[in-house]
């Protein structure tokens, strides 16, 4: 049969959104991260059609993108241009595509507002691009995950780490180390249901980041001249007395909050490994996660504060910020009463959606 029959029929590739539920700014600095895939998801449909272009409808933002694609690498039209730059990271695989490709792009999950809707689209795209190559390729969510960081991320000369692909591209709940190399642990732990609550407030990445990061780097910098044997994955808590000599006020609240931070991460990878979760140990220390993304890492904004105070007060175990902050997204663990959890949200002025832990990426036709 030939090629343009049998792919004419659309394929549809799905990919979730994520929560970062504990290591909130630490992938950076070398620590892991715990991240879970959510119930609201990107997908694309999209078949061969034509000559060598790309035309795709985007009907949630009432927009169409079309490109040529008869010539690599694709020269990029604008700042992450991920359409084309997926498109370049396979042709380096070796991929090839000689046919146009049209189709469509839908999603549910808040954009701009740290739930890694970028990333959920570019593993969509991925997932489907490999398989409109001229001689399509199966790539696993490991894969995917891996193309989807040079594409949105090395491609572009961005800040960020590995844990939006991994994550959104495995899905459940994954514990991952990118340092010394990438080691990733999937859980499928019974959780609950969560509540996801949009602030509207767009976020200040690149303003937190230059306190946060930058601060927390100039600090690691100075503690490491005066000992060259400084770890801040080894120095326990109490150990920073030794340092605080050579730091700043802020950078000595900065470095308590993180070392804070990976502590609480270890507590929730062992309740993770419980064959039975501690549903309010597990909010709890969400809460104490967003106490210091709060007071030390001044990520929140009040919105978001009282968007967190709302839920907890209505009965969730535990809240917290979700992204790189200054605004975008906050999530509650309410498995208990999630209606009520939400009602309280949105008398805060933000935006409720009820969710869970989902599964990954996946494809169909």
């Amino acid at each position: 049969m030939p090629r343009s029959i049998m792919t004419t029929n659309p394929l549809t590739a799905s990919t979730p959104g994520r929560i970062c539920l504990f290591g909130e700014h630490q992938d950076y600095l070398g620590l892991p991260v715990i991240a879970a895939a959510i119930s609201r998801r990107v997908s694309v449909s999209a078949h061969r059609s034509g000559p060598p272009q790309v035309r795709l409808q985007l009907p949630d933002l009432k927009q169409e993108i079309t490109f040529d694609i008869s010539q690599f690498p694709l020269t990029y039209l604008h700042d992450r241009d991920y359409f084309s730059s997926a498109l370049n990271v396979l042709h380096r695989e070796g991929l090839r595509f000689s046919e146009g490709i049209s189709g469509e792009v839908s999603g549910n999950i808040p954009i701009n507002a740290g739930t890694s809707s970028s990333s959920a689209l570019l593993i969509s795209w991925l997932n489907i691009l490999s398989q409109l190559a001229d001689t399509p390729r199966t790539f696993s969510p490991a894969q995917l995950a891996e193309f989807a960081y040079v594409a949105e991320v090395l491609e572009f000369g961005d800040p960020g780490g590995m844990m939006d692909h991994y994550s959104t591209a495995l899905g459940g709940v994954i514990y991952l180390e990118s340092v010394p190399q990438i080691k990733v642990e999937p859980f499928t732990p019974a959780l609950g249901t969560f509540v996801l609550g949009d602030s509207g407030e767009p976020k200040d990445t690149i303003g937190l980041l230059r306190y946060v990061k930058c601060g927390m780097l100039a600090a690691m910098d100075k503690m490491r001249a005066f000992d060259p044997s400084f770890s801040l994955e080894k120095l326990p808590i109490d150990g920073l007395a030794r340092y605080v000599h050579l730091l700043t006020p802020d950078e000595k609240t900065l470095v308590h909050g993180n070392l804070s931070d990976r502590d609480i991460l270890r507590d929730a990878l062992m309740l993770l490994r419980q064959p039975i979760i501690d549903h309010q140990q597990f909010g709890n220390l969400l809460t104490f996660h967003q106490n210091n993304l709060r007071d030390a890492k001044r990520i929140s904004t009040p919105k978001i504060d009282r968007m967190i105070n709302a839920a907890l007060a209505a009965g969730a175990y535990g809240a917290k910020i979700n992204g790189s902050g200054g605004g975008g997204c906050m999530f509650a663990y309410a498995p208990e009463h999630p209606a009520s959890v939400a009602e309280a949200i949105e008398r805060a002025g933000g935006r409720a959606y009820l969710i869970e832990v989902d599964q990954g990426t996946w494809r169909i036709g």
